[in-house]
C-alpha cells in the first residue's frame, strides 16, 4: 500500500481527521472511532511502516513517551482498573491497518473481554530446541 492511500499517514498529515489526543515529534495518539471501551486510544509512528518489524531506528523512545502519557491519562480520566496495550502484526494476527500502532485499550471489572487462549506445554526437551532455534536468529550487538 501506498502511504497516501494510508488513513494513518492522511491522520498524520491533517488530511484526514481524528480526535487527536496527543503528537510529539514521533508520534500521534488518537482515539479509536470503534473502540472497544470508550477511550480506546490508538498510537500511530509519524513515519510510515507496515509492522513493528519496519520501525525506523530510533522511534520507539516516541512511541514508547507517547504510550506511557497517554495511558497515564486514561487511567486518571476515566478512573480505569486496568488497561491492555497490543498491537497487530500481519493480517493473520488481525491487523486491519497496515501501518503500524499500539492499542491502549481500557478495562474494568466484569468487562466481558476475554482473550480465550488454548494454552500449550512444551514436551520433554522441546522448549530447549525451540529456544535454540529462536536465538540462532538473534544478531549480535557486537
Amino acid at each position: 500500500m501506498d502511504c497516501v492511500d494510508c488513513v494513518f499517514c492522511q491522520i498524520v498529515a491533517r488530511s484526514a481527521t481524528a480526535e487527536m489526543l496527543y503528537e510529539n515529534e514521533t508520534a500521534i495518539a488518537i482515539l479509536d472511532t470503534r473502540p472497544i471501551h470508550f477511550g480506546h486510544a490508538l498510537v500511530i509512528p509519524k513515519d510510515h511502516c507496515r509492522t513493528f518489524l519496519d520501525l525506523p531506528a530510533g522511534s520507539m523512545a516516541g512511541l514508547m513517551e507517547t504510550t506511557t502519557r497517554v495511558c497515564r491519562a486514561l487511567v486518571s480520566s476515566l478512573q480505569l482498573e486496568g488497561f491492555n496495550i497490543f498491537c497487530n502484526n500481519g493480517e493473520v494476527a488481525g491487523q486491519s491497518v497496515f501501518h503500524f500502532h499500539w492499542h491502549i485499550t481500557p478495562r474494568y471489572t466484569n468487562d466481558n473481554i476475554r482473550f480465550e487462549l488454548k494454552l500449550k506445554q512444551y514436551s520433554d526437551g522441546q522448549m530447549a530446541r525451540y529456544a535454540q532455534r529462536i536465538r540462532e536468529h538473534i544478531p549480535s550487538t557486537e
